[in-house]
């Protein structure tokens, strides 16, 4: 949901979107004028076909644009056959015809250097800024659109088999130009986590490591692609980092912290170029190398917690460290951690303070303190100290539980030390950081199915449905992706309609102001499943606002109130009958056609429960 953004979220970069566009026009105003010599109509159809076949040996694309990419450039080899019959054409060439080519030329540049974005560019950014990216695509499918209907076939005598060709892959442009694809709901959800401002608190290593498989950066090769094309990203960028540029970096640099890579500052290093050629000799495969000397590994081992074992003898390389700076050695740090444990369960309610906020640093900081903290005992002491009626005590107390939640052997020590009822405490009756963080840390350990259950029983529902309704923004999206999590376990979602969830959901669906529409919408969804959920919110008013949705919502809007609208139908008629009512049809006919492909599939099958029902 927007922390953990459900199936539709709007990510950072809004304000690059029209940049964007607009760099891509200019591209195309930058080539070279219409005005052309008789004779070079061949010299063009050329050129043209140079750019087609240069873009088939660009190869395998980013996961994330994948699907559009293989369209786009099936098309363009479509035109083959075309530009061949031009390239033969011996007959004079008029002045639409001359224009008509250098306008396919310009498109299909223009396409050429989208897909080369999706072919070498960074992933993150892919990901990130894929609602812009998208809006390139339909960019190039609407300018290839026009210049193929600019195209007088007669006139360079084209064949009746290839007009009817290029005239299907005109039909194809022109259904496809107004189609946006977006992210599954895990996807999203997850990068929203990992892309919020920094605080106190940190995204789930789980959530990360996920986020890292599907964008394929899970690797050091990969990583270190990945940091060549941000710094390119960012020097075609005029070196100016904006604030969705940073964010960018900053889950870059989360990706290398899960893999143990050293975190640098990636504006530093000078730029690499972008490819860079592989000796023709044996390759070794990067997994067989060792990540700290690069040398092939003859006998690897490596424990859960992500750290070569000492067994092997092996000394960590040490950073360099100035001459004038006096570091702590590693017994000197674990004796410091010890004491400030110690210092938790002191009679002294400063020394206390003092101790459980430099513990809530120290477990923010890296993953070897939290497991340091945690073997030298720290959780039980920490526990204690949310009964405390302090409320800065209570403050770092749970925020520091919420870092060592990180860890995933943490998560189950601080579930069995009986840490969910005093965190369920300080969401309670806490200060507003506090009960934000208390939010979060319910989120973190409910990543564990167990821990979901424990969640529940304990009565940690309420007060998360009081937060999403009475809390600050950044309140209100901790509570939803808490509740999101909760809401998978299917007891949950009885828990969550009795606290009164739907109140506070329909009001984030109907202050489109709040951002966060379609995280409540996924939460209903999940809710519809559930026979007291679907009783609760199927009322009418709502089923006006998902029509209402439908209509003028942004294009995972529609999806998720479509998705919703389904789920209702599937098992009561009535609530379709009540959409039809508020003009649904028209809406699902629109979504069918020029939806995203999720909520294509969504109202096609909604429409056929429409069709198949008697009474509608």
């Amino acid at each position: 949901m927007s922390k953990t953004q459900l199936e539709s979220t709007s990510f950072p970069g809004e304000d690059c979107k029209q940049q964007m566009v607009m760099d891509g026009e200019r591209d195309q105003e930058s080539t070279e004028s219409n005005e052309l010599s008789p004779r070079e109509e061949i010299d063009i159809a050329q050129e043209i076909l140079s750019v087609i076949e240069s873009v088939a040996r660009l190869g395998d694309y980013r996961r994330s644009h994948k699907k559009e990419c293989y369209g786009l450039v099936r098309r363009m080899k479509l035109l083959l056959p075309f530009l061949e019959e031009i390239k033969d054409f011996d007959g004079p060439i008029s002045d639409v015809g001359i224009a008509s080519l250098s306008s396919l030329k310009k498109a299909l540049v223009l396409a050429k250097k989208l897909l080369t974005t999706c072919n070498e560019g960074s992933k993150i950014y892919l990901v990130v800024e894929s609602e812009a990216v998208m809006m390139r695509f339909h960019n190039v499918l609407e300018k290839l659109w026009k210049a193929l209907e600019a195209v007088p076939f007669d006139e360079f005598e084209i064949s009746d088999e290839v007009k009817e060709q290029v005239e299907l892959m005109k039909v194809q442009l022109r259904r496809a130009k107004r189609r946006t694809d977006t992210q599954d709901i895990e996807l999203a959800m997850d990068m929203m986590v990992v892309l919020t401002k920094k605080d106190d608190r940190n995204a789930d290593r789980a959530i990360i490591e996920r986020l890292a498989k599907k964008l394929e950066l899970l690797s050091v090769e990969d990583l270190e692609n990945e940091t060549v094309a941000m710094r390119n990203l960012v020097k075609e960028r005029g070196n100016q980092v904006t604030e969705s540029t940073q964010q960018m970096i900053d889950l870059l640099n989360k990706f290398k912290q899960i893999v143990g890579m050293e975190v640098i500052d990636v504006l530093d290093d000078p730029v690499v170029p972008k490819m860079l050629k592989k000796s023709p000799s044996l390759i070794i495969p990067h997994e067989f190398l060792c990540p700290i000397t690069l040398e092939i590994m003859t006998d690897p081992v490596i424990v859960a917690s992500g750290q070569w074992c000492e067994n092997n003898n092996f000394e960590l390389p040490k950073k360099h460290v100035p001459a004038s700076s006096d570091p702590e050695t590693s017994s000197e740090h674990q004796e410091k951690v010890s004491y400030l444990v110690k210092d938790l369960s002191s009679s002294q309610l400063e020394v206390q303070r003092r101790a459980v906020k430099k513990i809530r640093m120290l477990s923010k900081e890296n993953p070897e303190n939290r497991i340091l903290i945690a073997n030298n005992g720290g959780i039980p002491p920490i526990v204690q100290l949310l009964y405390y009626p302090d409320s800065k005590i209570l403050e770092h107390a749970v925020t520091a539980l919420l870092n060592l939640s990180i860890d995933e052997n943490n998560k189950s020590l601080i579930t069995k030390g009986g840490a969910v009822p005093a965190i369920i405490g300080v969401l309670n009756s806490g200060n507003t950081e506090a009960r934000e963080n208390s939010a979060a840390a319910l989120f973190s350990l409910s990543m564990l199915d167990e821990n979901k259950v424990t969640i529940g029983l304990s009565d940690g529902i309420p007060p998360l449905v009081d937060l999403l309704q009475n809390g600050t923004v950044r309140g209100k999206k901790d509570a939803a992706t808490a509740l999101f999590n909760l809401s998978l376990n299917h007891s949950n979602k009885g828990r969550a309609i009795d606290a009164g969830i739907v109140t506070p959901l329909l009001h984030l669906v109907k202050d489109r102001n709040l951002g966060m529409v379609d995280e409540a919408l996924s939460i209903f969804l999940l809710l519809a499943s559930h026979p007291e959920g679907r009783n609760e919110i199927g009322q009418l008013s709502f089923i006006e606002t998902l029509v209402e949705l439908m209509k003028d919502g942004t294009p995972k809007n529609k999806e998720c109130a479509t998705s919703v609208l389904l789920e209702l139908g599937s098992t009561n008629s009535s609530f379709m009958l009540a959409a039809l009512q508020f003009g649904v049809y028209e809406n699902l006919v629109e979504i069918s056609k020029s939806g995203t492909n999720r909520a294509q599939r969504k109202a096609n099958s909604l429409l056929q429960l429409m069709s198949k029902a008697e009474h509608i």
